[in-house]
């Protein structure tokens, strides 16, 4: 009814009321060609809506352009290669796309590829053997800080991310040009709600959020301990009527994997890593296995 048409090559039912209509060809056409006709008459929303609903009575007088022989006949052969060289050129598109995310992966991890080293498989595969030690934030890293508060109205505009409490853009609500406590990069924050997440990159923060101080760790392993503190806080027990505050941070108790009686930062790292690349291949298998069923699907038609 607003003109939307799509070429079927499935049997199918339409529904009883006048809303949904079909054109049936009086030739012999492929999906290729079908493909082509309906996308000729993709400019029929523009004359038909609510107020103006499309019928057969409406069209059939209407003439549509379709590509001839020099004989004048309809080209369907033109059809059929122009379709065709459509799907080759999204299927490339999509080998492009794949390749682009994949460096882009590699380039903001530092890893020339994704396949594990024999020390990430090891970790892996020993996984439940790992010894687990609870550990203090306080008496590990110092005491958390905690933000400023910084009204909407008060933030002028900058390039610093500001942190608030809150999951969406990973709780940054602005880049502000204030002058604020700009805190390092490779630490943890921990929200209100006791979300935690690691930043890589200098920020601001505001009052509902806590800064615990992991920057003289390896950034694999302060990952690792960013994933240990959302573990032990985002519990369920802190919301708007109980805020995480730094206190809380200082009081917080993290499981870690321990090395004589410490936490064994090798392990963290390799652990973390391993991850990392298991996350690139899984992405990187899921575009592969869409090529594969797109070619699969173009060689078919």
């Amino acid at each position: 009814m607003f003109g939307n048409a799509f070429f079927r090559q499935f049997k199918y039912k339409l529904v009883t009321h006048a809303r949904v209509f079909s054109l049936k060809p009086n030739f012999n056409i492929s999906k290729r060609q079908g493909i082509f006709i309906a996308g000729v008459l993709r400019h029929l929303p523009l004359f038909f809506g609510y107020g103006n609903m499309c019928s057969w009575e409406k069209i059939k007088e209407r003439f549509i352009y379709l590509p001839k022989t020099p004989s004048g006949e309809i080209d369907f052969l033109f059809m059929e290669q122009f379709i065709r060289e459509v799907e080759i050129s999204q299927t490339s598109k999509l080998e492009n796309s794949r390749n682009i995310r994949l460096n882009a992966y590699l380039h903001a991890t530092g890893y020339s590829n994704y396949t594990l080293t024999q020390n990430e498989e090891k970790a892996i595969q020993q996984f439940d053997k790992i010894l687990w030690k609870k550990f203090n934030l306080k008496k590990l890293y110092g005491e958390s800080s905690r933000g400023r508060r910084l009204k909407g109205s008060d933030r002028l505009q900058g390039n610093l991310p500001f942190v608030t409490a809150g999951e969406v853009n990973t709780g940054i609500s602005a880049f502000i040009g204030n002058n604020v406590t700009v805190f390092s990069p490779n630490t943890t924050t921990i929200d209100m709600f006791g979300s935690a997440k690691y930043r890589n990159y200098e920020y601001g923060a505001d009052d509902h959020v806590a800064v615990v101080h992991t920057e003289k760790l390896p950034n694999h392993a302060a990952i690792f301990v960013t994933a240990a503190c959302h573990k032990a806080a985002h519990t369920g027990k802190f919301n708007y009527g109980h805020n995480f505050y730094a206190s809380d941070a200082d009081e917080l108790n993290i499981m870690l994997p321990a090395k004589k009686g410490a936490p064994d930062i090798k392990t963290m790292e390799t652990l973390i890593s391993a991850v990392q690349k298991l996350v690139i291949k899984d992405v990187v298998d899921a575009a592969d296995q869409h090529i594969a069923a797109t070619k699969k699907i173009v060689e078919a038609l």
